[in-house]
């Protein structure tokens, strides 16, 4: 099966993951910083393993779909469980909370744009009415 290198790869330098995802190495350590990455040290040197690609790979997806860094770290916490019981029922709850926010931010906008198209068209006709 053809894997792509860095999936092939043991170890990452900081500069191979943020190259590798499009962000920035300052990102990298901010994600340390708040205990979601745990790479090893070698002298002064980070070195991360296949796991941390991984949990970066979440945590990307995660702060892609709008999940807050809370809510990736507790998914995160989870993540090395015997049981992935838990994590499957927290990562279901987040999602059902997350699709909610949504659909009823999509409500708020569809009905925005209806009156914003109402508004353009009532302008219009004003315009049209009034030469």
């Amino acid at each position: 099966m053809n894997r792509p290198e860095s999936e092939n790869r043991d170890l990452f330098a900081i500069a191979d993951l943020a190259r590798e995802f499009g962000i920035s190495t300052r990102a990298i350590r901010f994600y340390e910083a708040k205990g979601l990455l745990n790479p090893e040290r070698v002298g002064g040197t980070r070195v991360f393993r296949r796991r941390d690609r991984a949990r970066l790979i979440l945590i990307l997806r995660g702060k892609r779909l709008g999940f807050s860094l809370r809510d990736i770290s507790d998914y995160l916490s989870l993540y090395d469980a015997q049981s992935q019981t838990a994590q499957v029922s927290l990562l279901i709850g987040k999602v059902d909370e997350r699709l909610a926010l949504l659909e009823q931010q999509l409500g708020d906008l569809q009905m925005t744009i209806t009156e914003l198209r109402e508004i353009r068209k009532l302008a219009g006709d004003r315009l049209g009415q009034g030469n």
